[in-house]
């Protein structure tokens, strides 16, 4: 697990439909390295009745176990299809109050950088995705969820090639400024 803590995370979030899967697949391809996956997909795929505070939590513990299962492949950097932090978002808006458990543990699972997908992509269906008409609510909330984290972000937007360029430049200075 000594490799474990060397990895840098870095976290690929945003609203629904813009481009986080496909971006962190990329992003690990030109890094050689691993891409963890949102568990959370998974996890509501199989649901059959709606998403309870229980389900919530039971995503926050599948993603951390999934980023530590997976840490230890990584090649210096791992990037992460969205973090824990997506949970404590869709629980406030979807049950109007977070897990004590998520809360508590939230300000311990911190990534290196975040890239934040910017809404200028167009809307792609997805049985998963469910709110087309909030995506600019949902880029507020994470813009003021990762300031009160005081957390390293840069948005991130244009088209996919566009896209994959601005992140690979933000990763490239982020990691020149470790070494200055």
């Amino acid at each position: 697990m000594e490799k474990a803590n060397k990895i840098l995370k870095i976290a690929i979030v945003g609203p629904e439909s813009t481009g986080k899967s496909t971006l962190s697949a990329l992003l690990a391809d030109h890094y050689n390295t691993i891409w963890i996956p949102e568990y959370a997909r998974e996890y509501c795929a199989a649901l059959k009745e709606p998403c309870t505070m229980e389900d919530e939590v039971n995503m926050f513990r599948g993603q951390l176990a999934l980023e530590e299962k997976l840490l230890p492949q990584a090649n210096v950097l791992a990037f992460c299809d969205t973090t824990v932090l997506t949970v404590k978002i869709w629980s406030d808006y979807m049950l109007g109050k977070t897990a004590d458990e998520v809360l508590e543990e939230l300000p311990h699972h911190n990534y290196d950088l975040y890239l934040l997908m910017d809404i200028d992509m167009p809307w792609e269906d997805d049985p998963l995705r469910d709110f087309p008409h909030l995506r600019g609510y949902f880029m507020e909330v994470w813009h003021k969820e990762l300031q009160a984290l005081n957390a390293n972000y840069q948005v991130i937007g244009g088209q996919e090639r566009e896209r994959l360029r601005s992140a690979i430049h933000c990763v490239d200075t982020f990691l020149r400024s470790l070494n200055e």
